[in-house]
C-alpha cells in the first residue's frame, strides 16, 4: 500500500509538471503541504520527490526546497521500432525480434519464452545475492573472473570430454563477447573467416564488423561438407574457422565423430584455428561429438553461455582455451571493458549449483521435444517441411513451397504482428531464400499459422 501512495504522489506531480502547470524552474509545495493535500504521510511525499528527483524530474536545492527541472517524460511514451522496410538482413530480424513489443509473436526469434526460463533458480540467487558481502556487490572482477564459477564449467566441460582447468577458462560478458575478443586477438582486417552455410546470422554481422572476408561452407546433416571445406581451405588460406559444435543452429543437425576428425586433420594441415560455439549445451540429452574434445584445445577455442537456458538478461559466457590465448584475451578483456560482471558470475553460479537447474532443463527438453513434434505437424498442411528433424534443441530448419520466397512471407506475416527469420540472413551464399528457421518454443500460438497461411496464399 505504502508503494501505491507514493507513486500516487508521484503521478499526480508529473500530472502538474508541463507548459499549463509547473514549468521549469517553478517550485514544488512543501513536503507538509503536499501531504495535507494528498492527505497522506510526510514520509510518503519524502520518498514520492527523492525519487522524481533521482528521475531528473525535479531537483533539491538544499535549504529552499524542490525545483522542476524540465517537462517530465510521459507515462505512455511510444519508443519507435525498428524500420520495417529495411533489407531483410540479420539485423532485420535481431531488432524485430529484441523490440518487438509482448503482443508480436516471435517464432523467428533464438531464444525461450520467458516462462520457460529459470526463474525459480534466478529468484533464489537474487536472494541469496541479497545478502553477500559488500564486495560482491560492488568490486570488479579478476581479469579470468570468478574462480568457483570457473572451476563449475571445468566440471562441466569434462562431461563433454573436454579438458580444461580453471586456469584455462575466461568469463566473458555473453558468448558474442567471447567471440569479439576472439576476433580482437586473432585477425586484422581483410582476413579470411570460414562460416557454416546455413549457420547463426549474428556471425556474419560480427564478423563483418571485424572487417573481414567471410566464406561459407555448405553444412550437411553430419556437419560440414568436407570436400567444400578442404577447397575452402585451399583456395582462400582462412585464419578461423567458426562453428556450432552439438546442436548446430539453425538447423538442428549434430556433428558426426568421421566428420569432426577430417576436419581436425584438414584445419592441422592448413594451421587453421576453430572457434567452437556451445550456447546449446544442455538442450542434449546426451552429449555429442565436441571438436575441442579431440582436439584437446589446441587450436580450438570453446565458447558457450547460459543466456538461452538461465537468463538472457543475466549476461555472462566463457572461453575455454589453450594458456596463451587465455593469457593474451584476459588482457584483452582489460583492456575493452576493464572488469567483468562479478555480481552477474556470482547470479549464475548460484543459480547453476542450487540443485533446481537440471530438473528444470530436463523439463524444458521434455517440453521442446513436444513442441517440435506439434510444429511439424502444423506445418506439414501448410507445405512447409522440415530440412531434418532434430533430435533435440528449439530449431527446425524448413523448407517452403517451391517458388516461395522467405522474405517476403517475412514482410507480409510483420505486417500481422509475426516476427519470422529468412533463411538468407543465415546464408552467405544466399542460397536459402526459400528457408525459414522456427523456434519451436515460440511457434505454439495457432495465430502463427494462420499468418503463415495467408502470406502463402497471397
Amino acid at each position: 500500500m505504502a508503494a501505491t501512495r507514493i507513486e500516487a504522489v508521484m503521478a499526480a506531480l508529473r500530472g502538474r509538471i508541463g507548459p499549463r502547470g509547473l514549468a521549469a524552474g517553478a517550485k514544488l509545495p512543501s513536503v507538509r503541504a503536499q501531504a495535507r493535500a494528498m492527505k497522506v504521510s510526510v514520509s510518503t511525499v519524502v520518498e514520492a520527490y527523492e525519487r522524481l528527483a533521482a528521475e531528473g524530474v525535479i531537483q533539491a536545492r538544499p535549504g529552499s526546497g524542490f525545483y522542476v527541472t524540465g517537462v517530465a517524460a510521459s507515462a505512455g511514451l511510444a519508443i519507435p521500432g525498428p524500420p520495417r522496410e529495411r533489407e531483410v538482413d540479420p539485423l532485420w530480424i535481431s531488432r524485430q525480434s529484441l523490440e518487438a513489443g509482448e503482443a508480436v509473436l516471435k517464432p523467428g526469434c533464438g531464444w525461450l519464452p520467458a516462462s520457460w526460463m529459470h526463474e525459480a533458480g534466478l529468484r533464489r540467487a537474487l536472494r541469496s545475492l541479497a545478502r553477500a558481502q559488500a564486495a560482491t556487490l560492488t568490486d570488479y572482477a579478476t581479469p579470468l573472473g570468478l574462480p568457483a564459477l570457473r572451476e563449475v564449467l571445468a566440471r562441466r566441460l569434462a562431461v563433454s570430454g573436454i579438458e580444461a582447468g580453471p586456469e584455462q577458462i575466461l568469463l566473458t560478458e555473453s558468448g558474442t563477447q567471447a567471440i569479439d575478443l576472439i576476433g580482437r586477438l586473432l585477425l586484422e582486417p581483410g582476413a579470411t573467416v570460414l562460416v557454416d552455410d546455413p549457420c547463426y546470422f549474428n556471425f556474419h554481422a560480427l564478423l563483418a564488423a571485424h572487417r573481414v572476408n567471410v566464406v561459407g561452407v555448405p553444412y550437411t546433416p553430419n556437419g560440414p561438407d568436407v570436400e567444400a571445406f578442404e577447397q575452402a581451405l585451399a583456395t582462400h588460406a582462412p585464419r578461423l574457422y567458426i562453428t556450432n559444435s552439438a546442436i548446430h543452429n539453425p538447423t538442428g543437425a549434430v556433428l558426426s565423430p568421421v566428420v569432426a576428425h577430417r576436419v581436425l586433420k584438414l584445419a592441422e594441415r592448413a594451421d587453421l584455428l576453430i572457434v567452437e560455439d556451445d550456447i546449446f549445451a544442455d538442450f542434449e540429452p546426451t552429449p555429442a561429438p565436441r571438436l575441442a574434445a579431440f582436439d584437446g584445445l589446441a587450436r580450438v577455442i570453446h565458447i558457450g553461455s547460459f543466456s538461452k537456458t538461465l537468463s538472457a538478461s543475466v549476461r555472462c559466457g566463457y572461453i575455454a582455451a589453450r594458456p596463451d590465448f587465455i593469457d593474451a584475451l584476459a588482457d584483452l578483456k582489460i583492456a575493452t571493458s576493464f572488469g567483468g560482471g562479478r555480481l552477474a558470475s556470482e547470479l549464475l553460479l548460484a543459480a547453476l549449483t542450487d540443485g533446481g537447474y537440471r530438473k528444470h532443463m530436463e523439463s524444458v527438453r521434455a517440453r521442446l521435444a513436444v513442441a517440435m513434434a506439434r510444429s511439424v505437424d502444423r506445418l506439414e498442411p501448410l507445405g512447409i517441411t522440415p530440412w531434418l528433424v532434430p533430435r533435440a534443441g528449439m530449431f527446425l530448419w524448413c523448407r517452403l513451397p517451391e517458388g516461395r520466397d522467405a522474405a517476403s512471407l517475412a514482410r507480409a506475416c510483420l505486417k500481422e504482428g509475426v516476427v519470422l527469420a529468412p533463411g538468407n540472413a543465415f546464408s552467405r551464399g544466399q542460397t536459402a531464400s526459400g528457408f525459414l528457421r522456427f523456434n519451436v518454443a515460440q511457434t505454439l500460438d495457432e495465430r502463427v499459422f494462420a499468418a503463415l497461411a495467408r502470406g502463402l496464399s497471397d
